[in-house]
């Protein structure tokens, strides 16, 4: 399992680290984050009906993602949350710990990333370092060059369509 701050000293990314109580929920979260500046997230890890491809949806905090809408912009068949097992797997990552930043640990490069348009327009954006007793805040610009570097195909999508 990878350090994210070691890959993200690495990648010459700035970032500010903010403690606080653990947060496995958006509600719990914004008591302690919600005067930070820019866009916050929820993190959804999902897997098609096969369980042959898995995606991290990564949503602004308060937008509704509806499931049969979602499954069918990517042409799957079903989707649904991916088990705790899956997410280790794949992503070293606990319930109430996903993040974006769990990518440094797909070695095979086996997720894709569902970016919210609308979140994606935020700046600075905030998520939790891979456990959840804190939030990094970094650039938007930072964040998509850490994306490139994990090297998973991301794709933008629009929640509201």
């Amino acid at each position: 399992m990878q350090d994210i701050y070691a890959v993200l000293d690495a990648l010459g990314i700035a970032y500010a680290r903010h403690e606080h109580e653990a947060a496995f929920t958006v509600e719990e979260a914004e008591q302690f984050y919600g005067d930070l500046p820019g866009g916050k997230s929820k993190n959804l890890f999902l897997r098609n009906k096969k369980g042959d491809r898995h995606y991290l949806l990564v949503a602004e905090q308060h937008r509704p993602v509806n499931l049969k809408a979602l499954r069918a912009k990517l042409g799957e068949s079903t989707l649904s949350f991916a088990s705790p097992e899956r997410l280790q797997q794949h992503l070293g990552l606990t319930p109430g710990s996903v993040s974006p930043f769990g990518l440094i640990n797909d070695g095979a490069n086996a997720v894709v990333v569902l970016l919210d348009t609308v979140l994606m327009q935020t700046d600075p954006l905030n998520f939790h370092p891979n456990i959840n007793t804190a939030t990094l805040t970094v650039a938007r610009a930072d964040f998509e060059r850490f994306l490139s570097h994990a090297g998973n195909e991301v794709r933008l999508i629009d929640l509201d369509e």
